[in-house]
């Protein structure tokens, strides 16, 4: 990848983050990136939760990124909560998720943040706050956020962080997830990506998985080379930053398809890309907790693998994500070499020669 490349991408996810997202409020998102798929010459149809691109080969190869963020949502009269885990979202949470096991842990990075709340189907803009206080809620098992200057705003708006990326120290900052793989997927159409992308909304819910198995229902579609980008938690910089791409042979709840995970293993060696399998890493973690008489953590739980499980293996695939740092805050990094060397697979098994 050329530093020509590399700026190209970077223009736009500069402009992705900028447009709010929170999860189960996606739709105003889904129009924004609509009409940049579009100028690629993509046929792009809009469903329920679901936003699909395709070129001219659709069954070339099926791509999928979520674009739903992390944000809050007015529950009640000058109340915000973590809009993930209202109670309309509960359902579908099985308590194997990372986002779930980690949220708790994160309420005081959000103190004098600055939000904004907007119209969810139109994206109007609404207002701009600032939180003050967040804490959790036992009772109500979510963070409430207390916010200055948002009062006037009615129970269901959306509110998001403001958000700009930030580029320096060779690594990008912002609320990456997930809007940095949506822009990997503009950036394969924009040089020649002719297969499907399928941008899904209410992952951080739990919700996605189920729009995209309609999908291929819907479309009597079967494959077993569905390719699920993401972001990859790690708690500090040095141990982000000793791989560049992260694979994963399984999830909480399915394995992957050997096949497509050989390939995408092969380019990352043809590439000279450092790469981990996260399910062996965490199965290493877990070993040391539990000789130190701790819990074990869970393996994560993709969109993919409920995929996998729900579909009994018709729909088979593998993951490809980019480690980083402060997941699931507007400070979430990752290194310029990571982008490059997940843009470069990506590039390898997406793009014809």
């Amino acid at each position: 990848m050329t530093k020509s490349d590399l700026d190209d991408f970077l223009d736009i996810l500069k402009q992705l983050v900028r447009h709010p997202s929170v999860v189960g409020s996606e739709h105003a998102f889904f129009r924004y990136l609509q009409r940049e798929l579009e100028e690629t010459h993509a046929t792009v149809t809009l469903y329920e939760g679901l936003l699909v691109a395709s070129g001219s080969r659709p069954e070339q190869m099926h791509i999928s990124a979520h674009v739903d963020r992390h944000g809050l949502i007015c529950t009640g009269p000058n109340e915000f909560q973590y809009a993930a885990f209202v109670a309309r979202n509960r359902g579908d949470l099985l308590g194997d998720s990372v986002s779930e096991q980690t949220f708790q842990t994160i309420a005081e990075r959000f103190h004098e943040r600055f939000v904004q709340a907007y119209v969810p189907w139109s994206g109007t803009y609404l207002g701009k706050g600032t939180i003050k206080r967040s804490y959790l809620c036992e009772r109500r098992g979510n963070l409430v956020f207390e916010v200055e200057g948002l009062d006037h705003v009615l129970p269901g708006t959306p509110v998001a962080y403001q958000d700009r990326l930030t580029v320096n120290y060779s690594r990008v900052s912002a609320q990456l997830d997930n809007v940095l793989t949506t822009a990997m997927l503009i950036y394969l159409f924009r040089h020649g990506f002719q297969g499907t992308a399928l941008f899904t909304a209410q992952e951080e819910a739990g919700r996605s998985w189920r729009f995209l198995l309609e999908w291929f229902r819907r479309c009597d579609i079967e494959t077993q080379d569905l390719l699920v980008l993401d972001t990859s938690p790690f708690p500090d910089i040095a141990t982000a930053d000793a791989q560049q791409v992260v694979l994963r042979r399984r999830d909480a709840n399915a394995v992957f398809n050997p096949q497509v995970v050989d390939k995408l293993e092969s380019a990352c060696q043809k590439y000279g890309i450092r790469y981990l399998f996260k399910d062996e890493y965490i199965a290493k973690q877990n070993e040391v907790r539990i000789e130190e008489g701790k819990a074990p953590t869970s393996l994560g739980s993709t969109e993919l693998g409920r995929v996998v499980l729900a579909s009994e293996g018709s729909i088979q695939g593998a993951t490809l994500q980019v480690p980083t740092t402060g997941y699931h805050t507007p400070e979430e990094s990752a290194a310029l070499a990571s982008i490059e060397a997940m843009l470069d697979v990506l590039c390898e098994v997406a793009l014809d020669d």
